[in-house]
């Protein structure tokens, strides 16, 4: 009972209002207060334009009427318990605000407002009390009002000047820096304003209403702007994501990241506002959808790029490192290590080679030659006759089978090849065998078997 009283009693009222201000114009009294009355009727008929070109041309024409919009606008709102009646004031000043320009004294004046606390659309104590199911149009006109709080201080709803897609980027590296760090202001703001595009989602008996499918024309229109310049400027950061600083990293990947998420989110709202046929389906832009292994990849990018900014102290290669410790050697360690190094060189010689010659000593040569001229002839034939000029002794050199007398120096014997023996390397010895070692008994095979 009580809530019907209240729903007779705000029609009443809002209806009266209504009626003063269209009397007071017929009686000649016009002023920006009773047009913001007569076009928030509390009616389902949609804003006229007529009071909006009024309104335009009033402000255009007398900047100081700026403030008194602003006064009015908050009395009405501030007052009303209708639903209709606040959404039709939302929609004045939407419409307002995208149709005039960014330097009007309109948008510097609210601006004003909003910052000395004049305007209470964020937090917004509106509560209807004109239907029968408050909850849902209590919560649109809620969440309508922040989302113009947040676009009163952003003033991007002029889509000619900031949906232009052929945006150069500046070639210095410090105003390409310059201008990477306005879009890393500008994005997150764009992100929050998509939010609250979403959050005015209407539910339950609001989102029958045709008042409110009118406001999500124009909300969805926006989100068309800030989604496109969004979609815009994310990339131009990506591209540039490698020039920018650590801190700057940090910040783009915390933007990239919330887009991924947002990106679903956005993707069922023009979903659905498809269903309801709020705008043409040639009008939606197409959401890229972020996929999550994109994300990995940029994260550990920026984790690879916080490890180079933590390390203080720069890193040694092992090559750096040794030369450090060849150059920390003393003079006295070199040459120890030369001493050390000729030491195990000259046991090595030793062990290789257990006898040397000395070097002033001459060898005997192995074939002795009347003349320096013989010819090859006379080569092959003193070799074949070296058994006459010093015996047909063997001698194995050093450690080995040793044939000699011992009375002549140990030198190096060629055994001449008898094709008429059996063993054709056999010899018939002119002297015996007096020391012989391992001698065999059998003198075809002297050296045993």
């Amino acid at each position: 009972m009580n809530r019907r009283l209240r729903q007779v009693f705000t029609a009443l009222r809002e209806h009266s209002s209504v009626s003063y201000a269209k009397i007071a114009t017929i009686g000649g009294l016009c002023n920006v207060d009773l047009i913001i009355v007569k076009a928030t009727a509390p009616d389902d008929l949609p804003l006229p334009d007529k009071y909006v070109h009024e309104l335009l041309k009033i402000l255009s024409i007398s900047p100081p009427c700026c403030r008194a919009f602003s006064l009015s606008f908050t009395r009405r709102l501030g007052k009303t318990r209708s639903w209709r009646v606040a959404l039709k004031c939302l929609l004045l000043l939407h419409r307002l605000l995208r149709s005039l320009p960014e330097d009007s004294p309109f948008r510097s004046e609210w601006l004003w407002n909003r910052s000395n606390g004049l305007i209470s659309l964020y937090p917004c104590r509106f509560q209807d009390a004109s239907s029968s199911n408050p909850g849902s149009f209590t919560m649109f006109i809620r969440s309508y009002a922040h989302l113009l709080y947040e676009v009163l201080g952003l003033f991007l709803l002029d889509g000619k000047v900031f949906c232009n897609e052929n945006l150069e980027m500046p070639e210095s590296l410090p105003d390409k820096m310059k201008e990477m760090g306005r879009m890393l202001e500008i994005l997150p703001q764009l992100q929050s304003l998509i939010d609250r595009i979403m959050d005015c989602r209407p539910t339950g008996a609001a989102a029958r209403s045709f008042l409110i499918q009118t406001a999500m024309k124009y909300i969805s229109r926006d989100s068309f702007i800030f989604y496109t310049i969004f979609r815009r400027d994310v990339v131009l950061v990506l591209d540039n994501l490698f020039q920018m600083p650590y801190r700057s990293c940090i910040a783009a990947f915390g933007i990239y990241k919330k887009a991924a998420m947002q990106a679903n989110q956005l993707w069922e709202f023009y979903d659905w506002c498809r269903l309801m046929g709020f705008c043409g389906c040639y009008e939606y832009p197409s959401v890229d959808r972020i996929p999550q292994i994109q994300i990995q990849a940029l994260e550990t990018f920026i984790n690879g790029m916080w490890q180079l900014t933590e390390s203080s102290s720069p890193t040694i290669s092992p090559s750096s490192s040794l030369m450090d410790s060849r150059s920390s050697l003393t003079e006295d360690d070199r040459d120890k290590q030369l001493v050390v190094v000729d030491t195990l060189k000259e046991k090595f010689e030793e062990s290789c080679f257990p006898e040397k010659f000395e070097e002033d000593e001459e060898r005997e040569p192995l074939i002795q030659l009347d003349s320096e001229n013989d010819s090859w002839e006379d080569l092959l034939e003193a070799s074949v006759n070296l058994s006459r000029l010093q015996g047909n002794n063997l001698l194995l050199y050093t450690k080995g089978f040793n044939y000699s007398d011992g009375s002549e120096k140990d030198e190096w014997k060629i055994q001449v090849y008898n094709p008429n023996a059996c063993n054709h390397f056999y010899q018939p010895s002119s002297t015996p065998i007096c020391s012989a070692q391992y001698a065999s008994s059998d003198p075809i095979y002297p050296w045993g078997l």
